[in-house]
Parts: C-alpha cells; structure tokens; sequence
C-alpha cells in the first residue's frame, strides 16, 4: 500500500451498542477515499453482520474479522466511493 496516497482510519466503537459501531463506520466511510483502509473496533456482537451488509450494500471490501483484546477488529479497504 502506497502511504502517500491512502490511509488508515481507526475507529473506535468499543462499549457502543448497536447501531452506534456501523453508524461509526458509515461516518468514517463519507471521511475516506479510494484505497483507505477503516479499522474498527467494536465490542458488540452484532457488528459482524453488520458490517459484512454494509460491505456488501457500499461494495467495499472485508479484509478481516477477528477478535483481539476483548474487542472486535474488522479492517476494511474502500474499493468503492
């Protein structure tokens, strides 16, 4: 990745129950560009479907889903604006 031309967003939604972590996310996402990768960190459940709908609905990308430190991490890449 080029680090001149995109950037990595973290988001931090942790403690926020639904629909606080998508609702996050889809700010974050109006901030991005192409290329941009959104690093969220959730601690509700939920935002594993969530996020792989709106993935599916904006056409972004998922490039993992994973649990760490008693939170959630999903790292996206915007393919699509």
């Amino acid at each position: 990745m080029d680090e001149t031309t995109t950037g990595r967003i973290l988001i931090d939604s942790t403690g926020s129950p639904c629909p606080g972590p998508i609702t996050d996310l889809a700010l974050a996402y109006r901030r991005s560009k192409v290329g941009d990768l959104l690093e969220l960190w959730a601690t509700d459940p939920g935002i594993r479907t969530d996020v792989r709908a709106w993935a599916a609905k904006t056409g972004n990308e998922i490039l993992s889903i994973s649990d760490s430190d008693g939170k959630i991490v999903v790292v996206i890449r915007i393919a699509k604006r």
